[in-house]
């Protein structure tokens, strides 16, 4: 482990890095200064595909030479940005004169004044963010997603057929199928997924207080709306927010922190609860040579992956919570506190993705034990008396639950051989009784 890794204060930069690389291609410093001169670099060939007079002589075949500043931006040119802020003490700006000084390099002196024409910092910020976010999202959270989502599926349809004795208020209630309570998650996920595909990934582009003021006022004959959702659109593929004041109002980005805060709060609760199938020894635990899983216990197996990922959905939904209340609020046509924040963003995706690994190590490791949910099953025949009291309802039987309810709430164990003894007193007939005698806890599971 490198000296850098050793000395991080954030444990995604540290313990957890190898799980959290590949998002900072996306909410690093490096990866928001290079989303920056991406979106600036793109807005200037489309003001040179307007085109605007001044730009109508650019040689268009220049445009890809302009595309690889960002295409092949490396850590230097991320360094060489920094360097300038030190004197501007503003970032977007530093990016505007980095590209700048491409331009000089590539000869283009005559036309870098339209970099960043008309435009303010956070038409830049409202760009880039969003658009690493909408990326991040495809590349690195949906595939992670998908994969925990699979195992799931998997699961559910491997143990579709076993039954199992379930618990209401911590107490055996009616028996189920351990691959239908699997399945509850999996469409809990599903559903939630479903609603980030209706949330677009918005971007605000308009100027220093959302009017294109200065576009209007240097080109009035240009529709400079139709321009910019035209822009956000096919150029960054995103949703254009308009009307705006100086920044994006965050009100999308916000529902997709709070839906990814719902679909972590699903695992987090099927973490408890597999957390709890192990404690009730419904599963073992592939053991790793070489793992210890107490330093004073020997025996011990814990549930480590499923605890790691319940702490970790708790980090991540609290910056997801922040997230999605402070954003969408800003004085006036803007304040600064979104800056700060924003830059954030990639935390709760970090602990996201620590925890969907976690969960599905954990899921990965798991053996079922079937015999001790037949154990469970056979110690627990009171259960099946909702199915006796409510074929005697169907028959007419005088007061069925109570009856029940006198038979099973003794402390008087109650088993096979008692409940078929309890069948035998019943004044039905025989073919009832035979119908009454065939239910038990393993068979009575419902659909």
């Amino acid at each position: 482990m490198s000296l850098h890794i050793l000395n991080a204060i954030s444990p995604i930069d540290g313990r957890y890095r190898n799980k959290t690389e590949s998002l900072a291609a996306f909410f690093s410093e490096e990866a928001l200064i290079k989303y920056r001169v991406r979106v600036e670099i793109e807005y200037f060939i489309a003001l040179c595909e307007i085109p605007l007079l001044q730009l109508s002589s650019f040689d268009a075949s220049q445009f890809e030479a302009l595309r690889n500043i960002y295409r092949e931006f490396t850590t230097a040119n991320a360094q060489e940005i920094k360097e300038i802020e030190k004197t501007t003490n503003h970032d977007v700006k530093a990016v505007e004169y980095f590209i700048k000084n491409a331009f000089d390099r590539l000869g283009l002196q005559k036309f870098k004044e339209f970099i960043h024409f008309g435009l303010t910092s956070q038409d830049i910020n409202n760009t880039a963010v969003p658009l690493s976010v909408k990326e991040a999202m495809n590349e690195v959270y949906i595939p992670q997603y998908l994969e925990l989502l699979n195992k799931l599926e998997q699961l559910a349809s491997e143990w579709s057929d076993v039954p199992m004795l379930a618990r209401t208020h911590g107490q055996p209630a009616s028996p189920t199928r351990l691959g239908k309570e699997i399945a509850v998650f999996v469409v809990r996920l599903k559903e939630q997924f479903n609603l980030l595909n209706d949330i677009p990934s918005a971007a605000k582009f308009g100027g220093a207080t959302g009017n294109f003021n200065a576009h209007k006022v240097a080109y009035p004959a240009i529709d400079w709306k139709a321009f910019g959702q035209k822009f956000v659109h096919e150029k960054l593929g995103l949703h254009h927010s308009f009307p705006t004041t100086q920044i994006e109002h965050y009100d999308h980005l916000a529902a997709l922190f709070d839906t990814l805060k719902r679909i972590n709060t699903i695992i987090l609760d099927l973490n408890r609860d597999f957390w709890t199938y192990v404690s009730m020894d419904y599963f073992k635990q592939q053991i790793k040579k070489g793992e210890v899983g107490s330093s004073a216990m020997p025996h011990k197996v814990n549930p480590i992956d499923f605890e790691n990922s319940e702490g970790n959905l708790g980090i991540a939904n609290s910056f997801f919570e922040h997230l999605s209340a402070k954003l969408p609020i800003s004085r006036l046509q803007r304040d600064l506190t979104d800056s700060t924040v924003l830059r954030n963003v990639g935390v709760p995706f970090s602990h996201t993705l620590i925890a969907f690994q976690s969960t599905l190590k954990g899921l990965n490791k798991l053996l079922l034990n079937r015999p001790k949910f037949d154990q469970d099953l056979e110690n627990n025949w009171a259960v099946v008396a909702e199915a006796i009291q409510t074929i005697l309802r169907r028959e007419g039987y005088p007061n069925p639950y109570e009856t029940l309810k006198g038979l099973t709430r003794t402390n008087i164990s109650i088993d096979q051989k008692s409940i078929a003894g309890f069948i035998d007193t019943l004044d039905v007939s025989e073919q009832i009784k035979n119908e009454l005698k065939a239910i038990s806890p393993m068979n009575y599971t419902g659909i």
